[in-house]
């Protein structure tokens, strides 16, 4: 199963979100900011299912990120969830859906589910 990418400097958070993420069976690759996550991105056989991307970060903001993963052919496909505060109502070109904070976790949850898939059931 490809990872999601969680980018967030908030460690609760973070925290918080991979926690849910792990929990329903999906793993998660955490990453404290936008620097952080191009390295990550820039790495061989390193695409995740889904980037869940905050905007307010330091060093390399979400919108820096943004628009260094549009600019890569190999990265220009990947769905991005944005999570913010301060995100647009809509989401802006290049962008799959915003997630406004405080987060709701269920719609965060039915995101990474449309764009990941469910995880597999290991119970059986």
């Amino acid at each position: 199963m490809l990872p999601v990418l969680l980018i967030e400097d908030d460690d609760d958070i973070r925290d918080v979100v991979a926690e849910l993420l792990r929990d329903e069976g999906y793993v998660v690759h955490e990453v404290a900011d936008g620097k952080q996550a191009l390295a990550y991105l820039h790495g061989e056989g390193r695409d995740p299912c889904l980037i869940l991307l905050d905007l307010m970060m330091p060093l390399v903001d979400g919108w820096q990120v943004l628009s260094r993963l549009r600019a890569q052919d190999r990265l220009l496909a990947l769905p991005v969830v944005v999570m913010s505060a301060s995100a647009p109502e809509a989401a802006p070109s290049g962008v799959a859906a915003v997630v406004r904070k405080p987060i709701d976790l269920d719609l965060l949850l039915g995101l990474v589910q449309r764009y990941c898939g469910c995880p597999p059931d290991d119970s059986r």
